[in-house]
């Protein structure tokens, strides 16, 4: 693990993305309320914010960080048959929150992997990466859009 004892403490925030596609069916069935297991993005809501908060349990040299903010969006894009999940975390601390973010984007598409599995085992999800990050010695970092 890195030592970051002589690190200021900083604002720090970090936004992270995953992509989940399926069939049309099961993307309506998403937005309709309409999976038998239940309301599938509050679900992934709450599995993201879990997994942000116990990154460093699962990442063996995270720090563990004192997390001020978890957010989760869910974009449905039924042109292309997707599911956008888009994570943001924000901490005051001497580290960055790029891996919680990750984790929690990660996790969350998991979860909605499960909630649907019944419905759609082809569910894949992928593209998952940091679209930003912001605070510490860096500064300010935004991928570039393709």
């Amino acid at each position: 693990m890195v030592d970051v004892t002589p690190k200021g403490e900083t604002a720090r925030e970090a936004v992270a993305r995953a992509i989940l596609r399926m069939k049309p069916a099961t993307l309506s069935a998403i937005r309709a309320g309409q999976v038998a297991k239940g309301d599938v993005l509050g679900v992934a809501r709450t599995a993201g914010i879990m997994a942000a908060k116990k990154t460093p349990e699962l990442i063996p040299l995270c720090h563990p960080l004192r997390i001020t903010g978890v957010e989760l969006e869910f974009k449905l894009d039924h042109r292309r048959s997707t599911l956008a999940i888009e994570a943001r975390v924000s901490a005051v601390d001497k580290t960055g929150v790029e891996m919680e973010a990750l984790t929690a984007a990660a996790v969350a598409g998991l979860a909605v992997y499960d909630m649907v599995k019944a419905i759609d085992r082809g569910v894949t999800l992928s593209e998952l990466c940091l679209v930003e990050k912001s605070g510490g010695k860096s500064g300010r970092w935004k991928r570039e859009q393709a």
